[in-house]
């Protein structure tokens, strides 16, 4: 839990709910906390032990401990990127996660877009930005239009985001993204039902959880409606039944397409009665309020039987 990104404090909230809710009979748990400044296991007392990153193993009391499988839930960099994954995979340690490329792939909005369009799968009008670019503002707007969101590409938890109204508003947006990240995204708006999806691998096969709604009380689902409250979500989601096997369907074939495995939960926007790809998460938040445990719940999963199949999984 931890990490380098702006959503640290999240990832703890997450990891220690993991922590607290695994069956200690069953599980030796262990809180390592990773930030760029220190790798530590903290231990009940909240005493930390240095973690060797050598081969990812810690030394308390004499002893030095090893891990079987390792349960990411780090949001952002680096576990949500790749960067771990491709670090686990080198030392042969089991994860909860995806593998490295997907987790790499998803993280970047604008190449998993890219990626899943030849598929069929329906996405928002985009236009990209890199670091340095010139702002056509006028170019922009011919492409994707008033409103628009201005997205960090590379961040999650809605920081670096701005839904812009007016064309003097762009600039400013634009310069709010390139805070969180050297790239940026910038999309059309798509007024419709924003659903939630959350898929995941259960007990050997690919699961479809109960699609929940957002009806975001702000302009949109931002960091605010997504932790501060100012949010309802619906599970299940207020959908006709063609549109939730429409989103389903889809839901399970970016899944199967990307070669996802552990847990996911899609973004989607209904257009014309059809659902919008917005983004994938594939370390979603996993406290008691999170949307893919509220899911899991509204599907007769308990939190201790999510979590101990993601273990279960990952050891296969």
């Amino acid at each position: 839990m931890g990490g380098y990104s702006s959503e640290y404090k999240i990832s703890i909230k997450s990891g220690n709910v993991v922590y607290q809710t695994l069956d200690k009979e069953k599980y030796d748990v262990y809180r390592i906390h990773i930030f760029k400044e220190k790798w530590v296991y903290v231990d009940d007392n909240e005493t930390e032990f240095v973690i060797d990153k050598n081969d990812f193993s810690v030394i308390t009391n004499g002893n030095k401990i090893t891990f079987d499988c390792v349960f990411n839930a780090i949001h952002g960099s680096p576990g949500e990127d790749g960067f771990m994954q491709a670090y686990f995979d080198l030392l042969d340690i089991k994860h909860t996660s995806c593998d490295m490329y997907q987790a790499s792939l998803t993280f970047n909005k604008r190449d998993c877009l890219s990626v899943l369009k030849p598929y069929g799968i329906l996405t928002a009008e985009s236009y990209y930005l890199n670091l340095g670019d010139t702002v056509n503002e006028d170019a922009i707007i011919a492409k994707v239009g008033l409103p628009c969101f201005v997205k960090a590409n590379k961040a999650g938890s809605s920081f670096g985001i701005t839904k812009v109204h007016k064309k003097e508003d762009l600039q400013n947006a634009i310069d709010v993204a390139f805070k969180e990240d050297d790239e940026i995204i910038i999309e059309s708006f798509l007024d419709g039902i924003e659903v939630s999806v959350g898929v995941i691998t259960y007990k050997g096969e690919t699961k479809v959880l109960p699609i929940t709604e957002i009806v975001s009380e702000n302009d949109f689902f931002d960091y605010e409606a997504k932790y501060l409250g100012k949010s309802e979500e619906i599970t299940p989601a207020r959908l006709t039944k063609e549109q939730e096997e429409k989103v389903n369907t889809v839901a399970k074939k970016v899944y199967d397409v990307l070669k996802m495995k552990g847990f996911s939960r899609s973004e989607f926007i209904f257009k014309n009665n059809e659902p919008h790809l917005l983004e994938m998460n594939t370390v979603p938040g996993l406290t008691n309020a999170s949307i893919l445990p509220q899911q899991a719940h509204a599907a007769g999963i308990s939190m201790a039987d999510l979590f101990s199949n993601a273990i279960e999984e990952a050891l296969k």
